[in-house]
């Protein structure tokens, strides 16, 4: 383990490598702890959940194809009480797959045979988006949209004063395309503003947190609207 003095306040992180291949889960535990992490391990999905609850992490690194229990019923396990980043790794390259899980909760996903600095990267872009959550944003801008409130300061969307429950990601989304309402923008443009790092591949996460975002705001003024070939916008209703 890397000498975690010289982190900051990295080195209070810990992350669960949840996967069978022991090289993969070796090569993990050596590029994040080198980057000062704290990193648990678990060979099966039955002992990923006991170790989850016993030691609470800041993320999860999960694999889909898991002996006992599978990833999909880890991150529903999971996601039944906490929102705990999950970054979900698959062999298949399924588009029903990856879709399943991102719809599971899973905060992003990377198909195996994956370069591992690349995951070290969205791993802390993953962390500082969930610290800046916990934290509270302290931009006391409140945005209205007819009967729809976003309260950046409080974290809070409200539609005709009942409050609607989103994610984090969902609402750094909702964010951003209010920041820039009738702006067309493109799929990688929010990949990188909302998952704060170039994204490698396809934009599907884009399209699942849209979809999300939509069925919550139903009754909305603010409408998310398709612009095809183009991207998204937030227009008026």
């Amino acid at each position: 383990m890397a000498d975690k003095t010289r982190f900051g306040g990295m080195a209070d992180k810990t992350i669960l490598v949840v996967d069978d291949e022991r090289a993969i889960v070796e090569l993990l535990k050596l590029y994040l702890g080198n980057e000062g992490y704290s990193v648990e391990v678990a060979y099966n999905g039955r002992e990923g959940v006991r170790l989850y609850n016993q030691i609470h992490p800041d993320l999860v690194v999960l694999d889909l194809m898991l002996p006992e229990l599978d990833g999909y019923e880890v991150c529903r396990l999971i996601r039944r009480d906490n929102t705990t980043p999950i970054i979900m790794l698959t062999a298949k390259g399924d588009d029903i797959d990856t879709i399943v899980g991102l719809e599971l909760g899973a905060d992003d996903y990377m198909a195996k045979p994956f370069n591992p600095r690349e995951l070290v990267a969205r791993v802390k872009a993953v962390l500082r988006r969930s610290d800046v959550t916990a934290l509270g944003n302290t931009d006391k801008t409140l945005m209205e949209f007819g009967n729809t409130k976003i309260d950046l300061a409080r974290h809070e969307v409200t539609i005709s004063g009942t409050v609607v429950e989103l994610r984090a990601k969902e609402f750094d989304l909702l964010k951003v395309l209010a920041q820039n309402p009738g702006i067309v923008l493109d799929r990688d443009r929010l990949l990188n503003l909302v998952w704060g790092y170039e994204y490698f591949g396809d934009t599907r996460t884009v399209d699942v947190h849209i979809a999300h975002l939509r069925d919550k705001l139903q009754g909305s003024s603010a409408q998310i609207q398709t612009i095809r070939g183009s991207g998204y916008k937030l227009v008026l209703g």
